[in-house]
């Protein structure tokens, strides 16, 4: 499985192209709404929410609601680009109206792609690199995320996120609450947190930051059940799962560090506290005894729950702003303001629910027979009764 995505922040639309899901599985529009508009809530998020409500289109390889094998379209309009089309217009500009351009900029903001990116591709508009560097990518690749969440319910693997912190407010969650029961909690929490005592301060602490014109970041925590064990592989670095799964994490924005786990805990403590001993018995097969390495060992699926957390920094656009250099003048400034959040954590936590989701999703299709839908589920079925009985 691979995705393309393609659009830019204000431009008319943003769009992704699916490739290697079986054929025969049933999949509609209101089965990826349902995640994008779960992206678009959570306590702390900016304007843009209110005026964006995300709905997709499936312009290709799903008929009558079943997936057909070929490559899937999937289309998400922005209903602000009636205010861009003169700025972000693909049609080449009349001659001498360059300067006429609105919000053309020279001054790169500390924190995100602006100058870097330019720098890169020779842009002397960063509005060419802020539009596709913009978080409101992650959009089709929730989109995405959504069809691979689709594809992992029908083979019994299940997958939720919660945050965990935001703003140094860590919360306490009973690590033995069911899945479904973790989710009811997160969905019903503005902040996305099972722990209420800690949901409460965190909207404190992002209502704080907002009046001080700052911004917070945060950790969240993505767990899958029912993974079927020894997915992923041992022999090559570039087929590991967990690698697989911590490269998506860190490529969403703004998320600087990832850990599946006890995570960094582990340097903390001897062997005996960080391994997981395997038990067996004749209705289960093997297990573990804990599930501190976060249900991977070298490389590939345990059986146990995937627990990974991915740690994002406060988002760089501030109300009281950071200086930086314009580009044409090299003189200071104190950075420009694009809509912005002031906490995007529980919002982040869908991103890395469905980047997950995909990574997860695209490793079973890769090891399993995947044209054929049916086939494809019976395969991972009986591989689940040959780890029981093994």
């Amino acid at each position: 499985m691979r995705y393309l995505t393609a659009g830019e922040s204000h431009g008319p639309q943003l769009t992704t192209i699916l490739e290697g899901l079986p054929a025969g599985m049933p999949l509609e529009a209101t089965d990826i709404n349902q995640e994008l508009a779960r992206r678009q809530k959570g306590y702390g998020r900016g304007r843009r929410m209110q005026i964006e409500k995300d709905t997709v289109q499936i312009t290709s390889g799903v008929r009558h609601g079943y997936t057909l094998g070929s490559p899937i379209a999937l289309i998400v309009q922005n209903d602000d680009w009636k205010h861009w089309t003169q700025i972000m217009g693909a049609e080449p500009l009349e001659q001498g109206a360059e300067e006429e351009v609105k919000r053309k900029i020279t001054r790169p903001r500390p924190g995100h792609a602006d100058l870097n990116g330019a720098i890169k591709y020779g842009h002397r508009d960063m509005r060419n690199v802020l539009e596709r560097s913009s978080a409101r990518e992650t959009t089709v690749r929730v989109a995405a995320g959504a069809v691979a969440k689709k594809l992992l319910s029908l083979v019994g693997v299940e997958i939720v996120s919660h945050v965990v912190e935001i703003g140094g407010i860590t919360a306490e969650v009973d690590s033995s609450l069911p899945i479904d029961v973790l989710k009811d909690q997160t969905e019903a929490s503005p902040v996305r947190c099972a722990d209420p005592d800690a949901a409460k301060k965190m909207m404190e602490a992002i209502d704080i930051a907002k009046s001080n014109g700052d911004s917070i970041g945060g950790v969240v925590e993505v767990i899958a059940t029912g993974m079927p064990a020894g997915v992923g592989s041992y022999v090559h670095y570039d087929r590991k799962l967990d690698a697989k799964i911590a490269a998506a994490i860190v490529s969403i924005n703004a998320f600087k560090g990832v850990e599946f786990g006890i995570g960094f805990d582990a340097a903390k403590k001897p062997g005996s506290e960080v391994h997981d001993e395997i038990t067996w018995n004749s209705e289960q097969g093997y297990s573990r005894r804990t599930n501190r390495l976060g249900g991977f060992e070298g490389g590939m699926t345990t059986g146990m729950p995937i627990v990974v957390r991915g740690v994002m920094k406060p988002i760089p656009t501030l109300y009281k702003p950071l200086k930086s250099v314009d580009i044409e003048t090299k003189e200071p400034f104190s950075a420009s303001i694009e809509r912005s959040d002031s906490c995007a954590v529980p919002a982040a936590s869908v991103v890395a629910e469905n980047v997950v989701a995909w990574e997860l999703a695209s490793a079973l299709v890769e090891q399993f027979y995947s044209d054929r839908f049916q086939t494809f589920a019976e395969e991972i079925e009986r591989e689940r009764q040959f780890a029981r009985d093994f």
